[in-house]
């Protein structure tokens, strides 16, 4: 950015202000030119590579280097149909494979339980510590006769747990 200043105010200072804004027209106009003939000289090579027979040579190399278009998906397509949690009824692969599933998803019920309960303990610890019950408990009447102090009655927020014990 800082170039193109130096450049501007040296344009100014040599061109001078009245012919300044005739010489980036005239500069415009040649950038033009340049980008047109640039584009004739892509699409005459293009159309040079097109008669050549490049392009049906390009579009089989990414055709090659697609895996799909490899065969990979005629294979894949083959597995789709075999089924590994699919066994045979009574087969004892069928049955380790049912308890398995079931310890699976117990383990993840209790895992998802412990997880939201320490969730919930943050979120308690968090509340009781920015917002303290502004309200004091009443006072519980003293064994004495008399009525406790309502800061011998406050209960203090309890600290959150840090760890990755199991709660």
């Amino acid at each position: 950015m800082m170039e193109l200043l130096v450049i501007g105010i040296v344009a100014l200072i040599v061109v001078g202000p009245k012919d300044l804004p005739k010489m980036f027209r005239t500069f415009g106009q040649i950038t033009g030119r340049i980008r047109g003939m640039a584009k004739d000289f892509s699409r005459a090579m293009d159309d040079a590579a097109g008669e050549t027979g490049m392009k049906d040579l390009s579009k089989d190399l990414r055709a090659m280097s697609n895996p799909k278009k490899m065969g990979l998906d005629a294979v894949n397509k083959a597995f789709e149909d075999i089924d590994p949690t699919k066994f045979e009824e009574g087969s004892e692969t069928r049955a380790m494979a049912e308890k398995r599933a079931a310890e699976a998803k117990a383990a993840r019920e209790k895992a998802d339980a412990v997880r939201r309960a320490r969730e919930d303990e943050i979120r308690n610890a968090k509340l009781a510590a920015v917002a303290p019950d502004e309200t004091p408990p009443a006072a519980a009447p003293d064994p004495d006769g008399g009525s406790a102090s309502s800061e011998e009655t406050q209960i203090e927020p309890a600290e959150p747990r840090t760890g990755t014990g199991t709660a």
